[in-house]
């Protein structure tokens, strides 16, 4: 899997409470078009994960991650292309954790693309999450020997 710096929306953010994603991305910085399709020809994934485990006081908290895209840098008044829908604690918090794993579909995209992390019942103390765009994820999972596989 190859990171391109430019489709990382998360690098090791601390999320606590409902925030947008550290980077947004801009579609098109000299203008052009009012949307933009960046889900036809080649498949392209949306991978969020946990990077240090999350932490609550009460392990109650719950976490949506969503894929917005937006005419506005903060994502204001966006549109909602994916939503994990809201995962319990024990879910998303173990370090390592993918939370989503998502083809981004054909279709118009806005300007600013980023995600935007809604946390309920918390505040979560501790955590910090990855979360970009890639050509190829890496789907390779290991089994133990002599394992079946079914």
């Amino acid at each position: 899997m190859i990171l391109d710096k430019f489709l990382e929306f998360s690098d090791a953010q601390a999320v606590t409470a409902t925030a947008i994603s550290t980077n947004v991305v801009d579609l098109y910085p000299l203008g052009g078009n009012a949307s933009r399709d960046i889900g036809s020809g080649e498949n392209i994934y949306l991978i969020v994960r946990t990077l240090a485990a999350a932490t609550d006081v009460t392990s109650d908290a719950t976490l949506t991650v969503t894929f917005e895209s937006s005419n506005a840098e903060d994502l204001s008044a966006s549109t909602v292309h994916f939503s994990t829908g809201a995962l319990a604690f024990a879910t998303f918090s173990p370090a390592g954790t993918q939370l989503a794993r998502f083809k981004l579909p054909g279709g118009n995209y806005l300007r600013y693309l980023g995600v935007r992390y809604t946390v309920a019942n918390g505040p979560l103390t501790a955590g910090t999450f990855d979360a970009f765009i890639v050509k190829d994820d890496q789907a390779y999972r290991s089994y133990a020997v002599g394992s079946t596989i079914v």
